[in-house]
């Protein structure tokens, strides 16, 4: 089988993720696509970051009832900061009969030389990236690459936070049950 993995913070997931998880586990070979919700990404400050078992309850929830698509919150139980190659080691060594692909966008690839060990991650892994504005995929850095026109939203979680400290309302901008699930709970007020 294989595996795409799709890492972030989803602080929350919302509907640009889900979009691009969706459209990967759909339009390429990929078998189901893996969110992997990163308990501390060693690139971005935690002061910010929900709780993570709160944030792996919100991707359960998005992507219930879809059979290709699963939340996973295998680093919870790995060594911090959360690092790419030592999740991929980590699941390689779980999971032999399993094929693991990388999914990113193409501003996170232009930064892989940045990542822990990242000669180990595109000699070993298959790297499959959607296109991000302003972030054209120039070089491959030798890696097994494949580039996709996944759709985009322009949302981000920075600003869903905002508006919810605001008041404002995010329905559409993630699924109906998360937002109900963010309101019951008072997260990001």
């Amino acid at each position: 089988m294989k595996i795409g993995l799709y890492f972030g913070s989803f602080n929350p997931i919302h509907t640009g993720h889900l979009i691009i998880a969706n459209y990967v586990a759909y339009n390429t070979d990929l078998d189901k696509v893996w969110l992997v919700v990163s308990p501390q990404n060693p690139l971005k400050p935690s002061s910010t970051l929900l709780n993570e078992h709160h944030r792996f309850h919100l991707a359960e929830l998005a992507v219930q009832g879809e059979s290709r698509l699963r939340a996973s919150n295998i680093e919870f139980s790995l060594p911090r900061p959360s690092f790419t190659i030592d999740t991929l080691t980590y699941l390689s060594e779980k999971f032999p009969t399993q094929e693991f692909t990388v999914i990113m966008g193409s501003d996170s690839f232009q930064n892989i030389q940045r990542w822990k060990n990242y000669e180990q991650i595109i000699k070993h892994y298959p790297i499959y990236i959607y296109k991000r504005p302003g972030h054209e995929v120039t070089e491959t850095y030798g890696a097994q690459i494949q580039v996709l026109d996944a759709p985009l939203l322009e949302i981000s979680s920075t600003s869903i936070r905002k508006w919810i400290q605001e008041g404002k309302s995010i329905r559409y901008l993630v699924p109906d049950n998360v937002a109900a699930y963010i309101q019951q709970n008072n997260y990001y007020k």
